[in-house]
């Protein structure tokens, strides 16, 4: 028992174990550098590998972002290419210029433009519509023998329509024909035609002919080839230029082609375009005034320079009235209208060549056709008077129309023979010294 005492434990409890006591078991913790140092790194590398996935996860967010907005830009590139028609098989509502390019109703400015000739008093007469819906702009090339009802009520062609009813009576026979609502007129004189070159700063072309100076023994006016530079002399040379054996329209694609180019030089800005109209110094159209002619041109210039806009010739048979084709494509689509099938479409068309002698017989011929229905196509004065009256028919199916038209006139079916007539008419009927007007 005394031994237990000096070692300092203390002595047995009464189970026999030795009695430690709890301070001779107390342990002091000291600072150890070195410690601390493992806990500074161990923090250190901790923080670093958060920083590391921090970063892991920003990359990440940001290769989302990017791919997201790539998507975006590619399907709104491709969407833009699919709407401009630009796609490889596929074309868009706003391409193609037809009636059936976007849906609903469409809005169409018209204007129609007679140029005159003033040196051979000629006219040709075009047609200059924008499709404010379809955003499209086109030139309809008018052939001079498009066939109209005069304000008369006879029939009368596009070219002595112009010269006879004047700028009113043709824009009206024209919407009646082609079911158009023309707004204006823009007479447009040679002179001011070679102004308005000028003012643009000339044209460029490819011109499908050579035109001779007036000149014997003068470099020509226009050679023929490709991306010509016309002045304004030239544009009209070329503008009006007919060759010997051509047809009327094919002077008239040419007045197109320059009329064309001119948009494609005039100012897109209305207000530079309607300076520009303003400095040519024209007694206008009342219904198109400088203003309006100006932002008018100003839309057809800015579809010609983006490639909407172009130029279309209405096709017509011999008769003047325009082919099936036309119907379809450039009256339908272009114009928004339908060809009228009243008096120019139904009704047959009778020529009256007055060769009596006598005066004032004619007119009642006339008004005894036009009350019975026909359309009366006046072919003047015979050089000589004749005894006998006649009324020729050339297709076998208008016979019996002539016949009918003999008999409206008082005159013996054994005056109706087949034969050979003027291309406008159905009917040709000369009229003799055996006709007399009925009272």
């Amino acid at each position: 028992d005394q031994g237990y005492g000096d070692q300092g434990y203390g002595g047995p409890d009464e189970g026999g174990a030795p009695d430690y006591k709890t301070e001779q078991f107390s342990f002091i913790e000291e600072p150890d550098e070195e410690s601390e140092d493992v806990i500074d790194w161990l923090a250190f590398t901790e923080s670093r590998t958060e920083r590391r996935e921090e970063a892991k996860r920003r990359g990440r967010s940001r290769m989302i972002a990017l791919v997201v907005v790539l998507a975006l830009v590619l399907a709104g590139g491709v969407g833009y290419l699919w709407y401009a028609g630009k796609l490889p098989g596929t074309s868009s509502p706003a391409s193609s210029g037809g009636a059936a390019d976007t849906a609903g109703p469409q809005k169409r400015d018209v204007v129609m433009v007679h140029l005159h000739d003033t040196r051979t008093e000629k006219t040709s007469t075009v047609l200059l519509v924008d499709n404010t819906t379809s955003e499209r702009g086109a030139t309809v090339l008018l052939p001079n023998s498009l066939a109209l009802t005069g304000e008369d009520g006879n029939a009368t062609t596009l070219a002595d329509s112009v010269d006879d009813d004047g700028s009113t009576g043709t824009r009206e026979a024209v919407d009646q024909l082609l079911g158009t609502s023309v707004e204006g007129t823009w007479r447009l004189d040679t002179p001011y035609l070679n102004n308005l070159v000028e003012l643009v700063g000339n044209i460029e072309l490819d011109a499908d002919a050579t035109v001779p100076a007036p000149k014997k023994g003068d470099s020509p006016l226009v050679t023929k080839g490709a991306d010509r530079t016309l002045g304004g002399p030239a544009a009209v040379a070329y503008a009006t230029y007919q060759a010997k054996g051509e047809p009327q329209t094919a002077q008239l694609q040419r007045f197109g082609q320059v009329f064309h180019a001119v948009l494609r030089k005039l100012s897109s800005d209305p207000q530079a375009a309607t300076v520009t109209v303003e400095t040519l110094a024209q007694i206008l159209d009342p219904s198109l005034n400088e203003k309006d002619l100006g932002a008018f041109l100003a839309r057809l210039a800015d579809r010609a320079k983006g490639g909407d806009h172009t130029t279309e010739l209405l096709p017509v048979g011999q008769d003047g009235r325009p082919a099936q084709e036309a119907t379809d494509k450039i009256v339908k689509q272009i114009l928004g209208g339908s060809v009228s099938e009243g008096a120019q479409g139904d009704a047959t068309r009778v020529g009256l060549q007055d060769a009596t002698g006598a005066q004032g017989r004619a007119e009642k011929a006339r008004a005894s056709l036009v009350n019975g229905g026909y359309a009366y196509v006046g072919r003047g004065s015979g050089d000589t008077a004749r005894a006998t009256s006649s009324v020729t028919y050339e297709k076998a199916g208008d016979k019996a129309e002539a016949v009918e038209v003999a008999r409206t006139l008082g005159l013996p079916d054994s005056a109706v023979t087949q034969g050979s007539t003027p291309g406008n008419v159905d009917v040709s009927v000369v009229l003799g010294g055996d006709y007399q007007p009925g009272e």
